[in-house]
């Protein structure tokens, strides 16, 4: 090639050739640096403290699983126990702050700034420190949000991961508790990251590959399984007659009033209490095949007498729930498994089907102000918003139609678009007297306080189309104007500060235009909601319902 023919480069700020694999460099000298440490990818479970300050540098972005459900248990105990002297100031994304350990690298100064979705078991203990100081809060996400910037503008320099099981080429078999893990390891991986899996076993052949070993550069076998919570396992003895009487509701009020065939459920007695009364109220209303066909959710023991009665199509999970991957593996006509029997759970795409796929979201808040915003980050406790801001909004760029979004066209206009039903249900007061409607979120004065640029809203009220409470149903949606709205809502805010607003006159007209019902104006008798009206009122129940696939954990074991 001639002088002329040599291709252009780009000189920098200080006329040096500029290096583009920095990142690649970094990651080669930092492995490098464990190499005495390593058989291939094989890490020893005793070296695992040295190794781990080997590979960090003070100031580093890590991502920890920390995820819903499974927690690299083993790998969050030693990052708490390294040398803040020698590692510090380390950024943590983490999608849940759920063992006491992932709060004790703050505590002890291992690391400063966190951006996480969902803090539900640690929430107090993370306001406190949040209130002495100890951290800082880039953001509270919802959890695709923060998968997000890991491929923007948040990319890890170390992944902190966990699988059941890992061969010595570091391909990993992540069975029924995928998550989060592939999208973590791939945002890691593909900016050359250093991507460090625990397993519960090293073996010869796995049961199906779930990522490749080339994204994976060290593995270290546990001393124990990593830890699984059973976050979605409501037991039956603790859904009470409100619960019952507000799924009542739900399902002739929404559910069949709409037609909703695709849908998901949050967390809650509330929800258990719907999906329990499907074979049971669901039947006598004749709604079987009519409604509650597709779901996007993790398989909850409560949808198991729904689903031997032949109501559910299918179920794509988030993650796994622990007891319920026998009866997973013996129903692959409903749920996503792989050749091996056991669940394939993807968080990342569940979080997109039930953004664009489902017609409704239903789940439960903490606090809801005038305007149906709502938030679970209150005063001395900062819970987070896992996944519910992003299946409780009204998807903008959703193009099919259904039958259920398009019964909330409004007007006559040529161009128009459907909505999303996102309905809030919570009883109008918590335990202890508390109540859940309030003139203004805790959250607006928790982002002052903590000099957040926006109030921690979990779901916007504008987006909200229907509340439940004990009292009755709230079709926002149906309202003329932001006035009209907070009387609709105050009408089923019972003794609440919002619901005193309320006046009889105001509520007789929304109960005549149908944007307020109370049970009777739906045909709900009160006096049904009795337990007797639920399929199962036991863990033992769901166990019979099962086939005895159901192994529920050992703190529900009450027989």
């Amino acid at each position: 090639m001639t002088q002329q023919e040599q291709p252009y480069v780009q000189p920098n700020a200080t006329g040096q050739e500029r290096v583009w694999d920095t990142r690649r460099q970094d990651k080669r000298s930092r492995l490098s640096r464990i190499g005495h440490l390593t058989d291939g990818k094989i890490l020893a479970s005793s070296d695992i403290t040295d190794a781990i300050t080997l590979l960090l540098r003070p100031g580093d972005r890590i991502v920890l699983e920390g995820d819903n459900q499974k927690q690299a248990s083993f790998l969050s105990a030693a990052l708490a126990k390294l040398d803040a002297n020698v590692i510090h100031d380390l950024h943590l994304l983490i999608s849940s702050i759920t063992r006491p350990e992932h709060l004790q690298l703050f505590e002890r100064g291992i690391a400063r700034r966190v951006d996480f979705a969902f803090a539900g078991p640690q929430s107090l203990r993370l306001a406190q420190l949040l209130e002495d100081g100890m951290l800082e809060i880039g953001a509270i996400h919802t959890y695709v949000e923060l998968y997000a910037r890991m491929f923007i503008d948040l990319p890890p320099r170390v992944a902190f991961i966990c699988a059941d099981k890992a061969d010595r080429h570091g391909n990993l078999y992540t069975g029924p508790n995928t998550e989060d893990t592939p999208t973590i390891v791939e945002a890691t991986a593909f900016r050359d990251g250093i991507v460090l899996a625990q397993v519960n076993e090293i073996v010869d052949e796995l049961p199906r590959v779930d990522i490749p070993g080339g994204w994976v550069d060290l593995i270290v076998e546990s001393p124990q399984p990593y830890a699984v919570e059973p976050l979605f396992t409501r037991d039956p003895r603790h859904i009470n007659e409100l619960h019952i009487l507000m799924g009542m509701m739900v399902i002739r009020g929404i559910y069949e009033r709409y037609g909703i065939t695709s849908l998901n459920h949050g967390i809650g007695f509330d929800t258990a209490a719907i999906e329990l009364l499907l074979p049971t109220y669901g039947e006598e209303l004749g709604l079987k095949g009519k409604i509650c066909r597709n779901w996007a959710l993790n398989p909850h023991p409560t949808l198991i007498p729904a689903i031997e009665s032949g109501w559910v199509e299918s179920v794509h999970c988030f993650g796994s729930e622990v007891g319920m991957e026998q009866y997973v593996a013996a129903r692959p006509d409903i749920f996503f498994t792989g050749r091996d029997g056991s669940l394939r759970s993807n968080r990342v795409l569940c979080q997109l089907a039930g953004q664009y796929g489902i017609d409704l979201f239903i789940g439960s808040t903490l606090q809801m102000d005038p305007d149906a915003n709502s938030s679970t980050v209150t005063h001395g406790r900062i819970a987070g918003f896992g996944g519910a801001p992003n299946m409780g909004h009204d998807p903008r760029g959703r193009r099919h139609a259904s039958a259920a979004w398009l019964r909330l066209l409004r007007g006559e206009a040529e161009i128009q678009r459907g909505h999303k039903l996102v309905v809030q249900v919570a009883e109008t007061f918590q335990r202890g007297g508390v109540p859940a409607f309030v003139e203004q979120l805790d959250a607006v004065e928790v982002g002052l306080t903590n000099h957040m640029p926006i109030a921690p809203v979990m779901i916007y009220g504008d987006d909200v189309t229907h509340v439940v409470t004990e009292e009755g149903i709230a079709y926002l949606y149906r309202a003329e104007g932001q006035e009209e709205r907070r009387k609709a809502l105050a009408a089923v805010a019972g003794v609440s500060p919002v619901g005193l607003r309320s006046q009889a006159a105001d509520v007789a007209r929304l109960r005549r235009l149908g944007i307020v019902a109370y049970p009777e104006d739906l045909g709900v008798s009160r006096l049904r909601a009795k337990r007797s009206m639920l399929a199962a009122t036991s863990m033992s129940d769901l166990v019979r319902w099962s086939g005895d696939l159901y192994n529920p954990p050992t703190k529900f074991r009450s027989w």
